[in-house]
């Protein structure tokens, strides 16, 4: 079955790498690294190993306020030399470098004048998303703490192909985590994993055989 709509990720692929812009937020508030990335692995691994919910889980599907996300997670961190973590603001902090991927921004404006469907698939953290946008880009836009659900759930991608009136094969999803891929690819819809611009874009144009640079 041809692919004719696309659907896509927010952070990570229509935005800078989360790594930098993490690793910018620690690096000028001088967050301990190591005790970070030891505490994100832990509940990262428990968000998707589907053993049971932890603040990830919550934060994304919207059982847990970005508030308190922000208090449980700053009670873990600390400074380099030790200090508290100030925990107001946190999530705002944390993505602060996220910037626009104009070139996956552009391939979406050209499908869409091509008469591609496309559709936001996005767990959120809280984040503040260019919604002044969405209009122009999207055609369905799904946030996982707005509808209850999150990757990798598949109700929320049959949820998210629905609201497109077609089948899961005509669909491709891009994303930046290889599980939500392979939860989507389960169901049928054909999985791009997004780790650069230019070769997304070009996979983009082969499926749907579509020009969509200039």
């Amino acid at each position: 079955m041809a692919v004719k709509a696309v659907i896509t990720d927010w952070g990570g692929v229509l935005t800078s790498p989360l790594k930098e812009a993490i690793l910018a937020w620690v690096t000028a508030e001088q967050i301990d690294w190591a005790v970070y990335r030891t505490l994100m692995q832990s509940w990262v691994e428990q968000a998707y190993d589907g053993s049971g919910a932890n603040p990830i889980h919550g934060l994304e599907d919207g059982t847990l306020a970005p508030a308190e996300f922000e208090r449980l997670l700053a009670a873990e961190l600390c400074t380099v030399d030790g200090g508290e973590v100030d925990c107001t603001g946190l999530l705002s902090r944390m993505f602060q470098a996220f910037q626009p991927v104009e070139e996956m921004y552009d391939a979406l404006r050209a499908a869409r004048r091509a008469g591609v469907p496309t559709a936001l698939l996005s767990n959120s953290w809280g984040n503040e998303y260019p919604r002044e946008l969405f209009a122009e880009l999207f055609d369905a836009v799904v946030i996982s703490g707005e509808v209850g659900l999150r990757k990798p759930d598949e109700r929320i991608f049959r949820h998210t192909v629905g609201l497109l009136g077609l089948e899961p094969a005509e669909c491709v999803f891009i994303d930046d985590i290889e599980h939500n891929i392979r939860a989507a690819e389960a169901l049928g819809i054909v999985g791009l994993h997004h780790t650069d611009p230019a070769v997304t874009v070009a996979r983009l144009e082969d499926m749907l055989g579509l020009p969509l640079t200039s």
